[in-house]
This record gives C-alpha cells, structure tokens and sequence, in this order.
C-alpha cells in the first residue's frame, strides 16, 4: 500500500485539482520522467504545447526515495492512475520491438497515457547520425565536414542487424539469459577506431559478430524461420538493416560507438580553428587574447550532445510527437468542455438568482 499522499495521485486527482481552478488558471498535467538525465530531454518537448489554458511539470517517479528508471514510473499501479492529466513519459528499449512480449512492454504499447521514444533510449536521440556534425559544430565552432558519420552509423548498423535480430528474438521469447544485453554489447563495441580508416575497426568487428552468429546458428537451428518474420516484424515498426544502431542499447551507443569518433574528430575541428587564429592573428597578444576566447566559447561533447535536438526530423520523433500531439488535443477538448460547463452552471446561477 502507497505510505505517501502524493503515491496515491492520479490522473483524477489534478483533474479535479485542475477544475478548482479559475477558468484564467492554466491547467497542469503531471509528466512522470525515469531520470535527471530525462527531465530537460522531455521537457524540450512538453513545452512546445503549452499554451494560455494548458501547462506541464515534468517530474521523478517518486518525491519519498531515490529509486529511478522504467519500473520506478510503470510500478505501483501508476499504469492505473494515468489519465488525461497524469502521464509516464519512458525510454522504448526492446519493449516497443517486442510488442506486448512483457508485462511493461504490454503496457507501454496500449497505454494511450505513456509515451515512449520509438528508439531505445533518448541517448539514441542524441546520436543520431544526421545531426553529429552539428554537434561537432556545437563543440568545436568549426564548420569543416571531415568524418561522414552517416556513412560510418550506417556500415556499423549493417554489419550489426542480423546479431540484433538475434538478441530482441531472445528478449521476444523471454529468454534473454541465453543471448544477454551485456553480451551483444560487448560484442557490437567499436575498438581502435581510427576515424582516418573506420573500415578497420569495423571490420574487426564483423569478425567477432559473425563468429557468434556461426555460434548461434548451430545451437538454435530451429531459429531461422522465427527470424525472417521478426525482421519483416521489425522492419513495419521503422527498423532497417541501415538504422540499426538507433534500437540497440543507449547507453552502449553513445559511450562505446558515437564518443570514440566524436573525440577524435573534434580534437582535429579544434586544432584546424586554433591554427587558423595563430595565421591570422597580427601579433602574439591577439592571438593568446582570441585563444583564449576560442576556448571559453568551446562546449564539451557531453554538454554538446545532451542538448543536441537535431533529431527532431527523424521519423521516428515524428512517431512520438504525433502521439503527443494527439493526447493534447484530447487534453485541450477537456479544457474547452470543462470551461462551457463552468459558464453554463455560472449562468444557470445568476438566472436563478
């Protein structure tokens, strides 16, 4: 049983709290996020369809502990007390690719009131390939287009996509023990990536992947069938051989895929501008004053990419803001009947009076 006043909350509850309100009041609806990390992510978001009578607050799972993540927001029961003016805002994982294979996924899936990324995790959001040169652009100050990341997201996806099938079927079949997440990651890593000559580093990798599938064949034979319509599956929810990398685990694609080429390519962006300034600069005061302003202007990869919202023409964000675009418009309808029941009732009122 919930110990706390404010676990008991429910969509009903800000509705009615809501309606106490005068009709000048914007109205809250309450966004339950899994992080820190989630908050500003989802609140770039909420924020565009705020208007005169409509507001949200973006909040943790839980004002009384620490606890954080997916089951922090889906437990107790909260599926039940979302509504109109109370929602769960989660990353995807495999729980959208799975289709109801789970409980959570189940619920992510038909909640009308829980919205999900589409991709893995907002971490894939961030790394979309399109938008890391802007991010370059972010960190650097520096235009110059020298490392085609799509080109290199889309090789590495490629060579990932069957061992991928792999792992949702195993997670599909609730048997995720036998192929684990920590395993694929480790296996799909990309090591000594020389940004000059990517095609080595993952060429190395296709050696270890293939080398697992070969693995994996021979003790699952009966598999092959499954995964053809897990791919054909898959492929009606917007996955690809060639995007990959934007459903594997967050995490593991911003920290082991993404960053290794991000650094290196900005060390060199970083170096082009501080050499330009050293050529043009007309004497050595200039040139340490315009250093030093360079490098007070830079931003860190981390920073650069966390409020990196490039991604938003992606068809998989289109996904979500067509769902949340859809909620408001159910939200705003509320609003608009709650406000002419109130003058029909004020009306009624003065009449009788």
């Amino acid at each position: 049983m919930p110990s706390k006043l404010t676990e008991n909350l429910n969509s009903l509850y800000f509705g009615a709290a809501n309606a106490l309100k005068s009709n000048k009041k914007k109205k809250r609806v309450v966004a339950y996020v899994e992080g820190y990390d989630d908050v500003y992510f989802w609140r770039d978001i909420l924020s565009e369809y705020e208007t005169e009578d409509l507001m949200f607050e973006v909040c943790l799972p839980s004002n009384s502990n620490l606890s954080r993540g997916k089951k922090s927001v889906l437990t107790n029961e909260l599926g039940n007390r979302l509504g109109k003016y109370m929602i769960a805002c989660v990353d995807a994982d495999y729980d959208f690719l799975v289709q109801g294979a789970s409980d959570i996924s189940k619920e992510i899936i038909s909640n009308p009131y829980i919205f999900h990324t589409y991709v893995y995790a907002i971490e894939s959001y961030h790394c979309y390939s399109p938008s890391l040169h802007n991010v370059c652009v972010d960190v650097t100050l520096n235009d110059n287009e020298v490392f085609d990341f799509e080109d290199y997201l889309k090789a590495y996806s490629l060579i990932i996509y069957d061992l991928f099938l792999w792992s949702v079927w195993f997670h599909k079949n609730l048997n995720a023990n036998e192929f684990t997440m920590t395993k694929f990651c480790n296996l799909i890593k990309v090591h000594n990536l020389n940004t000059f000559h990517p095609e080595n580093a993952l060429e190395s990798m296709r050696k270890q992947v293939n080398r697992e599938m070969s693995r994996l064949q021979q003790q699952h034979p009966e598999a092959k069938g499954h995964l053809k319509k897990l791919a054909q599956e898959l492929y009606q929810l917007g996955v690809t051989p060639e995007n990959t990398y934007l459903y594997i685990n967050g995490h593991h694609l911003l920290t082991n895929v993404v960053k290794p080429a991000l650094e290196p390519i900005c060390k060199v962006l970083i170096n082009q501008r501080e050499k330009e300034i050293k050529r043009n600069a007309a004497h050595r005061t200039q040139e340490n004053n315009e250093l030093a302003s360079y490098e007070h202007s830079q931003m860190s990869i981390d920073q650069a990419l966390k409020r990196n919202t490039y991604f938003k023409n992606s068809s998989q964000f289109q996904q979500l803001k067509k769902d949340i675009e859809e909620f408001v418009d159910a939200v705003k309808n509320d609003i608009e009947n709650n406000k002419m029941a109130s003058q029909t009732t004020k009306n009624e009122k003065n009449n009788s009076d």
